[in-house]
């Protein structure tokens, strides 16, 4: 009897706490009704309360740890892109840092890849499939580049930009027509002397060859680097000029190490 009565009287505080607190209950159902009520709703929230955060807590676990393979295409490709950017964004950081630390050095350097990839262009497309790479041809074009172009570029802009510091129009044009009359005409007849040079041309060749090869090749800059130049000078930073002069020269490098490989004067005769 103490027993069913303990029973009884805790159904009884249940529904009378339960129909206080909670407004959502009809005050005409039955106990048995009401009874079947707060326990199905009881057994609802402690489903809830215990199975929810685990499954997420389940599913949060196994978006940590799942393998490459789940992940989607589109964010492989935005993951390989941003990479590759975050990649081509540190070069050019620490291309910039080396033209700010070792200037002369890192134009240098840049020169002389550009004649090597210039030179083994022109040699492409002027020998024939079956002729191998003259490596010793592409070699003095790598040393001109390294221990000449690359310095000389690094002082005529310097010199250019401090004789001229403004970027107007007519400041620009003024630069324009420098190179073409000074830096120009100089190092081409410099790169053709020392070019034959290194081939074994006496100075009466050398002169021959400079006769017949430099005015052409002159004539041909003048078609070609006015427009280079303007780009350089106007929109360009002095640090950075000689890279994108030596952009520009790599088309134009390709012809010149094509008019440096041309036989001798009395060989042609």
């Amino acid at each position: 009897m103490s027993g069913s009565f303990l029973r009884k009287s805790s159904i009884h505080r249940m529904l009378r706490s339960h129909i206080i607190t909670d407004a959502g209950l009809d005050p005409s159902m039955t106990a048995t009704t009401t009874i079947h009520s707060i326990i199905n709703h009881q057994t609802t929230q402690s489903r809830a309360s215990f199975r929810f955060p685990q499954f997420f807590r389940k599913s949060r676990e196994f978006n940590e740890l799942s393998p490459p393979f789940f992940t989607s295409p589109s964010s492989c490709s935005s993951s390989s892109s941003y990479s590759s950017s975050n990649a081509a964004a540190s070069f050019v950081g620490w291309y910039l840092a080396m033209v700010k630390s070792r200037p002369i050095l890192t134009k240098s350097v840049t020169s002389s890849l550009i004649y090597v990839a210039a030179d083994f262009s022109s040699q492409t497309i002027a020998q024939p499939v079956s002729e191998p790479y003259d490596l010793v041809r592409t070699l003095r074009m790598a040393a001109y580049g390294m221990l000449v172009l690359g310095p000389t570029l690094h002082y005529w802009f310097n010199f250019v930009s401090k004789q001229f510091p403004k970027r107007d129009l007519i400041t620009t044009f003024k630069k324009i027509i420098m190179g073409q009359t000074i830096y120009g005409p100089a190092m081409t007849a410099l790169f053709f002397s020392l070019n034959a040079c290194l081939q074994g041309e006496n100075s009466n060749e050398i002169i021959a060859r400079l006769k017949r090869d430099l005015l052409p090749t002159m004539m041909n800059g003048v078609m070609y680097w006015p427009m280079c130049d303007f780009i350089t000078f106007k929109f360009i930073p002095v640090h950075l000029q000689p890279l994108v002069s030596n952009s520009f020269s790599y088309l134009w490098t390709i012809y010149m190490t094509y008019m440096a490989s041309l036989g001798k004067v009395g060989a042609d005769s």
